[in-house]
């Protein structure tokens, strides 16, 4: 085997360097998050005094309002910078998180969360035009696994701040989590700014519009697959707590072993399940076996309401389906990544980024809805369907980047397929 260059090397060495910094970013903000999250509704609720709807309303907006800004906001970190961009919206998010420290009307508070969705998805676009512009295309969904951990592993740790902050239960706490994600986010920005700077995209023709990703349909098309797979979010968040306890005999504490047992699982084998995928053909493949997957976990999570289990008995079959799920999740998230890449032209990541990105919003704004009748009112019927239609977006995938788009060849392999 001949020898490695010394460019190549080089090349190497700074790839891991930026990979580390992305990562302790994530880190930063990551740990404030898990727990902003883990407090958020109690602190909204008890401290600011609104009611639970008035909350659950204002999310509802402002995570619409800020999937719709993330496209928006992705061309603005192609056309001045990603890595400025990201800064920015850093110490935007930093500054919505420490208003609510001050607000107490729901009008304001209606603004502070637009404001904090909007900027979050801003940033995540920003960060995965920043992260195209650092990393070759065929390690790009390697370092996503890899930053995907370090999130799992900062939300773990700081929901269990979170968790100190609720069993005090004082003002005081409340506050101290809300000014600790603010730093966190703070830190991201000044972390941030250690990166290179990736040029910014080459100005537009005249004939080109302003925001291209809203007329690739074939994009389109991919990213409502994508939407469908997502899914699996409500599905964990929402509606499995509700199904454990109104439909198996497994005891309430399952509910809580089952969310660590999926961050953990994330954090341990996230990164070895995305190492195959590096173009688009490993990509379909491992979005079509996650479909298939996640139609066995739905299966066995309809087996878990079987009567004659038990506690125990129950609690292992969820366990089973919740490994199944987990299986699913991580292959779902490799393969995704790598087709927001490929199929997204390299001087417009950030805002074809912030289009992709709506997907996830999308399935937490209609899934719980969708998750709570198919399987909390039609039960195991419900499973099926759901399972069926996860297995039918895992094999469309194939079909839709077969047929709306030619292969990528190897010197353009970020280039749109027409």
């Amino acid at each position: 085997m001949p020898p490695r260059s010394r460019t190549h090397t080089r090349t190497d060495t700074r790839t891991r360097t930026n990979t580390r910094t992305l990562a302790a970013a994530q880190l930063a903000n990551s740990l404030g998050d898990g727990a902003f999250y883990t407090t958020s509704a109690l602190y909204f609720t008890r401290v600011v005094g609104l009611s639970p709807t008035q909350v659950g309303l204002a999310l509802t907006v402002a995570w619409a309002v800020g999937a719709v800004a993330g496209v928006p906001l992705g061309a603005l970190a192609d056309r001045r910078g990603p890595r400025g961009a990201a800064v920015l919206l850093a110490l935007a998010t930093a500054a919505a998180v420490l208003s609510f420290l001050v607000i107490r009307s729901y009008g304001v508070f209606l603004l502070a969360v637009v404001g904090y969705a909007v900027a979050q998805c801003g940033l995540a676009a920003a960060r995965q035009a920043l992260l195209a512009g650092l990393v070759a295309p065929g390690e790009r969904t390697g370092v996503l696994a890899r930053l995907q951990s370090t999130l799992n592993a900062g939300l773990a740790a700081g929901a269990g701040v979170g968790g100190l902050a609720l069993q005090h239960d004082t003002h005081a706490g409340y506050l101290a989590v809300f000014a600790l994600d603010g730093a966190g986010f703070v830190a991201c920005a000044l972390i941030l700014l250690r990166l290179p700077a990736v040029p910014a995209a080459p100005t537009r023709t005249a004939k080109e519009p302003r925001l291209a990703v809203l007329r690739d349909r074939p994009y389109a098309v991919v990213t409502l697959i994508n939407a469908v797979l997502l899914l699996r979010l409500p599905l964990l968040s929402v509606a499995l707590p509700l199904w454990i306890v109104t439909h198996t005999a497994a005891p309430g504490w399952v509910v809580s072993a089952l969310f660590v047992l999926n961050t953990l699982g994330v954090m341990a084998f996230q990164v070895r399940v995305a190492r195959g995928v590096t173009g688009l053909s490993t990509a379909v493949r491992i979005v079509r076996r996650s479909g298939i997957v996640m139609l066995a976990a739905c299966v066995v999570f309809a087996a878990s309401a079987a009567g004659g289990l038990g506690p125990w008995g129950a609690a292992a079959v969820l366990v089973a389906a919740s490994v199944l799920q987990l299986v699913g999740e991580m292959q779902q998230s490799a393969g995704s990544w790598q087709l927001s890449f490929t199929l997204a032209p390299p001087h417009r990541v950030g805002q074809y980024q912030g289009f992709f990105g709506t997907g996830g919003p999308l399935a937490r704004t209609a899934g719980p809805l969708l998750m709570t009748t198919l399987l909390i009112t039609w039960g195991v019927p419900g499973w099926l369907l759901l399972g069926t239609l996860f297995l039918a977006a895992g094999a469309a995938m194939a079909p839709a980047t077969r047929h709306l788009y030619r292969p990528v060849p190897a010197q353009k392999a970020g280039a749109p397929l027409p």
